[in-house]
């Protein structure tokens, strides 16, 4: 499929997206620290294209939030027969680029529960501002993972979770993910490189620097969004 049919709907995707994330909680994390980002990827065979891409945008995430104290990423990946690794928290593109390149995608089945219990696990120990979980498929049961979606949410870590490809149960899913959670779902295809780039400077930039931040991201797609923003609510959620 080409790029330039796709771009309307990109679009509308990103404009989506941004316009839940403005709405969130403020996530700016304490002065003087770094917002800490969790970057999951789905890594089993179907992903390598999408897992080289990620590669190629990752260093986006730390130049948007320059100025708003930096961010820190954590890399997380399951591939393969019940493999799942993390990175320490990385304040460096080049490192986490050069961890990126070294994995190779594997036939495996999903292992997004564990992904979140990792992430929850974590977060239980220092806030963790976001998690991202870029994926294509969900072959696990549904509940269990809204569970554990709901808890991050309780402390305070929305998943972001971006879909590629039309599967319509996994679409289902990831959106049920995020809204428990507090996250915000969106999509993208083998053609939007772009749409994957503006997504995740937006979470990086929510994650350093909250909601503010990220009405004041530059570029195109972030201007034409700001003007059309939802006022955030005056109560928290619980």
């Amino acid at each position: 499929m080409s790029n330039l049919p796709d771009r309307p709907a990109a679009s509308a995707a990103v404009a989506a997206f941004l316009r839940r994330v403005e709405s969130l909680p403020q996530a700016r994390p304490a002065s003087g620290k770094r917002g800490r980002l969790i970057f999951a990827i789905d890594a089993t065979a179907s992903r390598q294209p999408s897992w080289d891409r990620a590669c190629q945008l990752q260093g986006e995430m730390f130049m948007a939030t320059r100025d708003l104290g930096g961010l820190a990423v954590r890399l997380a990946y399951y591939r393969g027969f019940l493999e799942f690794a993390a990175t320490p928290f990385l304040t460096d593109a080049a490192e986490l680029a050069r961890r990126m390149t070294g994995v190779q995608c594997l036939g495996g089945q999903t292992q997004i529960q564990r992904v979140f219990e990792h992430t929850l696990a974590e977060t239980k120990k220092e806030r963790v501002n976001a998690l991202v979980f870029v994926g294509d498929a969900m072959e696990e049961p549904v509940d269990p993972l809204c569970h554990l979606a709901g808890q991050l949410g309780l402390h305070g870590t929305p998943v972001f979770t971006f879909h590629e490809g039309g599967d319509p149960r996994a679409g289902q899913a990831f959106r049920q993910i995020a809204q428990v959670s507090g996250g915000a779902y969106a999509v993208f295809d083998a053609g939007s490189a772009e749409t994957l780039r503006a997504l995740l400077r937006a979470v990086a930039v929510y994650a350093a620097g909250g909601r503010a931040a990220l009405t004041r991201l530059p570029g195109q797609v972030a201007a034409r969004i700001a003007g059309q923003l939802p006022a955030p609510p005056t109560a928290s959620r619980r």
